[in-house]
């Protein structure tokens, strides 16, 4: 520890110090550490839960802000932080805690990527039903930002299998909720609350969740409809019928071209192709039915570190939806026609006489009328400030009211979410 000593002051070295005396393992931040674009002083890398507890105990002794991290796949999601003093990084809490195969149900602490966890669940047969558009994330990561895929059709979204959260509270006491044992804060639903809060109410230490058998087989059916229409009268057909999809994904390039209307099968393997050839006959004579998704399955539109919208409307607006992202330029639209669940980015680059906040807002307005949402969810470097992230928020007061009861002294991710930016 000498030597990383030399590089800090006085101050500096007593909270290296103090993090050190937790066991894990912690140095001075380097330019590698920024937290959407904000420099922290400290990092530290807890090993287990009783080491993050302790690392989150010398934080608050010490007054600092702190920012989980696990692989920094959405660091750039929502605003800055008004303060990033210390980064808790939780990949060396990777591990599976306990996987019951009989009850289907698995416990895995925060920092283990979801990849890594669904190979471990695959040489059982069995899957955690969460497929998410960005590779590489971590179970704490995708727990913290709310993220799902196209299976949310059929199973529903993480807050939806989540049956069960370990989470370390801004003054290092450890709270559970659900699983095995229930020990909730204040009556609160602790898996419900943090997910999606942006690492703001705590941190997630680890996670249980249902699980489901890994299907014998998937067919994937095809087709391009010429007009949102269309793809909205297919995708309402496909969930009418029989058939139980476990997922119905669009895909839109700017310009008003066709859609690609996408519906995934799976079931036993004397029962897919026939399930599939029902949805193929509903989409029409140029629908095709293959075992592969196509390339644009599951992946965010747009290029990294571009402006990204996520998009919620009613199921019978999403043709309403397509069309009035034509009218503003969008560059790609993607995402789940059948839960209405889209992602959107704008022209590249936006007109000369269009600002990124006036394109967000005015793509908002029209989504709004149509009974819809729009979120940035990521903004280019040093645009988030100038934007309005979320737009109205009802419940905004109430979510103040809670963040001030989890983290009083507003130290966990100041500012980086919903109504809290004056934090």
């Amino acid at each position: 520890m000498g030597d990383r000593m030399t590089a800090v002051d006085a101050g500096d070295r007593a909270v290296l110090a103090a993090l050190d005396g937790t066991g894990a393992a912690a140095r001075a931040a380097g330019p590698g550490d920024a937290v959407a674009g904000v420099p922290p002083r400290f990092v530290a890398e807890p090993a287990d839960l009783a080491q993050a507890a302790a690392v989150m105990r010398v934080a608050h002794d010490h007054g600092l802000s702190v920012a989980p991290r696990g692989r920094g796949t959405k660091l750039d999601w929502g605003y800055p932080p008004s303060r990033c003093e210390l980064v808790v990084d939780t990949r060396r809490m990777a591990r599976v805690v306990e996987h019951a195969a009989g009850d289907l149900v698995v416990r895995v602490e925060a920092g283990l990527p979801l990849d890594e966890l669904q190979d471990l669940l695959g040489a059982a047969g069995q899957r955690l039903a969460l497929d998410v558009p960005l590779p590489g994330g971590t179970v704490g990561g995708v727990l913290a930002t709310a993220l799902s895929g196209p299976r949310r059709l059929l199973y529903g979204t993480a807050r939806d299998l989540l049956i069960g959260i370990t989470v370390v509270r801004a003054d290092g006491t450890v709270a559970r909720s659900g699983g095995k044992v229930v020990k909730n804060v204040a009556g609160y639903d602790l898996g419900k609350l943090y997910t999606g809060s942006y690492g703001t109410l705590g941190l997630i230490a680890d996670a249980t969740f249902r699980l489901h058998p890994r299907p014998a087989a998937q067919r994937f059916v095809l087709a391009e409809a010429d007009t949102p229409e269309t793809a909205q009268r297919w995708v309402a057909a496909v969930r009418a019928s029989s058939v139980v999809p476990t997922a119905v994904e669009l895909d839109r390039a700017g310009g008003g071209g066709p859609t690609a209307v996408a519906v995934l099968v799976e079931g036993a393997a004397a029962g897919a192709g026939p399930r599939a050839g029902q949805v193929a006959a509903l989409l029409g004579a140029g629908a095709s039915v293959r075992e592969e998704a196509p390339p644009w399955w599951n992946r965010l539109p747009g290029r990294p570190g571009g402006l990204l919208l996520r998009i919620g409307c009613p199921t019978g607006a999403v043709a309403g939806v397509l069309a009035a992202l034509d009218r503003a330029g969008a560059s790609a639209v993607r995402g789940s026609a059948g839960t209405a669940s889209l992602f959107a980015t704008p022209p590249e680059p936006l007109p000369s006489a269009e600002d990124p906040a006036g394109w967000v807002e005015r793509v908002r307005a029209d989504v709004a009328a149509l009974g819809g949402t729009a979120v940035v969810l990521r903004a280019p470097a040093g645009a988030a400030d100038r934007l309005d992230l979320w737009g109205p928020v009802p419940g905004a007061a109430l979510m103040r009211a809670i963040k001030s009861q989890f983290d009083p002294d507003h130290r966990l991710n100041p500012s980086r979410f919903l109504g809290w930016r004056a934090s």
